[in-house]
């Protein structure tokens, strides 16, 4: 005879079972996790040493605009202490921004470490130069006047080309290959380094016409012949960094990827309205 079990006995416990909804919403509760924003990649240990490179950078010119601020002196001309300020902050921005920048871009790990450690020590040498000749009163660029001032100049010189030639190699990458990243990154990455070629160009044309003036006996012309060329190098040099950081930005809000992508794409031609502006602007005045 078969017994069928319609229920728990006479005086057992009734078991308690959790209600169709309770269960389901303690299971979901456990495992939701609220979505992750876009962060930045954790970098290995070398570019974490080429950020801190950056960061000296910044606070070497911080430091000399406290002595500027404590000592005085001029602020314009070849010899001031606005040359070790405006090259420190503008070296080390420029480093720590090409550092997170090329991570987006498509270079071989070991290449991209190769490359960066070249670009960090030239931005060093570079700043030390500078820092160095301002410190002992005497111009840093196109100064010819004796033997050591020939080989710190010869040296920015070179430095210079090779800081061309490294962040020419970063550019042509990123339009190898579209760079990886949130919406708009890729824009970007690749516009910034577009006008930062602008750049690169002005600052060896400020460098062809100096050299060329000093070579012919013109110092002083040659020391005052940048003037003109000086806003479009400023301006295009950081594009690198305000565009890929406007991106990032954009990531860590709740819009959907068209308006960031739009937002970024009318940064480009707002960045890129005012490049060509001080290009004419640099043009009339050369």
């Amino acid at each position: 005879m078969n017994e069928q079990t319609t229920g728990p006995a006479r005086g057992e416990a009734v078991p308690r079972h959790p209600t169709p909804l309770r269960q389901p919403l303690r299971i979901l509760d456990s495992q939701y996790r609220p979505p992750r924003l876009f962060r930045l990649p954790r970098l290995p240990r070398p570019y974490r040493l080429y950020e801190a490179t950056a960061l000296l950078l910044i606070l070497s010119g911080l430091v000399h605009l406290a002595v500027f601020a404590v000592g005085g002196g001029p602020w314009n001309g070849p010899v001031s202490w606005r040359k070790p300020v405006t090259f420190g902050l503008s070296f080390g921005v420029t480093l720590l921004a090409v550092v997170q920048v090329t991570s987006y871009a498509r270079v071989r790990p070991r290449l991209r470490t190769a490359l960066l450690g070249v670009f960090a020590a030239d931005c060093v040498v570079e700043v030390g130069g500078i820092t160095l000749q301002a410190w002992r009163g005497v111009p840093s660029h196109l100064n010819m006047e004796t033997s050591f001032d020939t080989a710190v100049s010869m040296t920015l010189t070179v430095g210079g080309v090779v800081l061309m030639v490294l962040l020419t190699v970063f550019a042509m990458a990123s339009f190898r290959h579209p760079p990886t990243g949130p919406a708009g990154m890729a824009l970007a990455v690749r516009s910034g380094f577009a006008i930062l070629l602008v750049g690169l160009a002005s600052g060896a044309a400020m460098i062809a016409r100096g050299v060329v003036l000093t070579r012919t006996g013109h110092q002083d012309a040659a020391y005052h012949s940048t003037a003109s060329l000086k806003p479009l190098h400023g301006v295009s040099l950081h594009a690198v960094l305000v565009l890929p950081a406007l991106a990032w930005l954009l990531s860590r809000t709740r819009w959907s990827e068209t308006v960031r992508w739009r937002i970024v794409a009318a940064a480009v031609g707002c960045y890129a309205a005012s490049v060509a502006t001080t290009a004419v602007w640099a043009v009339l005045r050369y």
